[in-house]
């Protein structure tokens, strides 16, 4: 019995870690096109730098998500 409850809690912990892991890969792949997107307009238009940092910052809501989502896996008994 002990070796299921063990096996249980390796998989919810390697569950967690996919959802942290995924939604940071893919922050940093999207924040990496926006970037450079980003410094192409800005060498054109210096007044969208707000815009730009902006755009540059929703995508870390993704890793905040994830977070939160390997928190609850990891909080669940």
């Amino acid at each position: 019995m002990e070796t299921v409850l063990g096996m249980e809690k390796v998989l919810m912990a390697f569950a967690a870690a996919l959802a942290l892991g995924l939604c940071a890969l893919a922050t940093g792949w999207a924040q990496s096109k926006i970037g450079a997107a980003g410094a192409g307009t800005l060498a054109e238009k210096p007044e969208l730098t707000a815009t730009v940092i902006i755009l540059v910052a929703i995508p870390e809501t993704m890793v905040i998500l994830g977070f939160v989502i390997a928190a609850m896996i990891l909080l669940m008994e």
